[in-house]
C-alpha cells in the first residue's frame, strides 16, 4: 500500500513538472504575441481613435483579458486567444482608412456645394445694404444697417478663413467654417429683408 502510495505521488509530480514545463514553455510565445498586438494597436489607435473608436476600445478590451491572462502566468490562454485578437488589430489601419476616406468625400461633397452657393451671397447682399443705405430710403426703416454690415464683415473674414483651412486640406474646419459663413449670411439677409432664393434684381 505505501508503494502505490509513493507511486501515485511520484506520478502526480512528474505530472506537475511536466505541466509546469508545458507552461515555461509557452511563456516567450505569450509575451512575444501580446507585444505583437501592442504594437500594432499603437501604430493604428491615432487613425482608428478618430474613425473607428468602437472598434478600437474593443481590441484594447481584449487585448487587457490576454495581459490579465500573461499575469496569472495563464500563458497557454494567452497563445490561443492571441491570433484572432492580433487579426483584429490588424484590421484597425485598414478600416480606419477607409472610414477616412469615406468622411473626406462626404466633406468633400459639402464644401462643393458651400462653395459654389456662399460666395454669390456677398454680391446680393452688398447690393442690397447699398441700395437700402442711400438716403431718404423708407424701406430701410427699422433696419440697423451698421449692424448688419459689421455682420456681413465678419462674414467675409470667415470665408477667408474657411478657404484657407480648404487649401491647407483641413475639411473638417473648412466645411464647418463655411457652413457658418451661410448662416451668418443668411442672417443677415433676413435682417436687411432680403430672400437669398429669390432671383437679384
Amino acid at each position: 500500500m505505501t508503494s502505490i502510495t509513493r507511486a501515485g505521488r511520484l506520478a502526480i509530480a512528474s505530472l506537475t513538472l511536466v505541466l509546469l514545463a508545458a507552461c515555461a514553455g509557452q511563456k516567450e510565445p505569450a509575451q512575444k504575441l501580446i507585444a505583437d498586438i501592442d504594437a500594432t494597436v499603437t501604430a493604428a489607435s491615432a487613425e482608428a481613435a478618430k474613425y473607428v473608436p468602437d472598434q478600437l476600445i474593443a481590441v484594447q478590451s481584449k487585448l487587457g483579458d490576454l495581459k490579465a491572462a500573461y499575469g496569472r502566468q495563464d500563458y497557454a490562454a494567452v497563445v490561443k486567444g492571441a491570433p484572432a485578437v492580433l487579426e483584429s488589430a490588424q484590421t484597425l489601419a485598414t478600416a480606419a482608412a477607409a472610414k477616412k476616406d469615406e468622411v473626406l468625400k462626404a466633406l468633400s461633397d459639402q464644401w462643393t456645394g458651400l462653395a459654389a452657393t456662399v460666395p454669390g451671397y456677398f454680391p446680393v447682399i452688398q447690393k442690397r445694404m447699398a441700395f437700402l443705405s442711400k438716403k431718404s430710403n423708407q424701406k430701410a426703416s427699422g433696419i440697423d444697417l451698421a449692424a448688419a454690415n459689421a455682420a456681413l464683415a465678419d462674414a467675409s473674414s470667415l470665408w477667408s478663413k474657411a478657404q484657407a483651412a480648404f487649401a491647407t486640406g483641413n475639411m473638417n474646419e473648412a466645411v464647418s467654417t463655411a457652413a457658418d459663413v451661410k448662416s451668418k449670411l443668411q442672417a443677415v439677409a433676413a435682417t436687411i429683408k432680403l430672400d437669398l432664393a429669390a432671383p437679384a434684381g
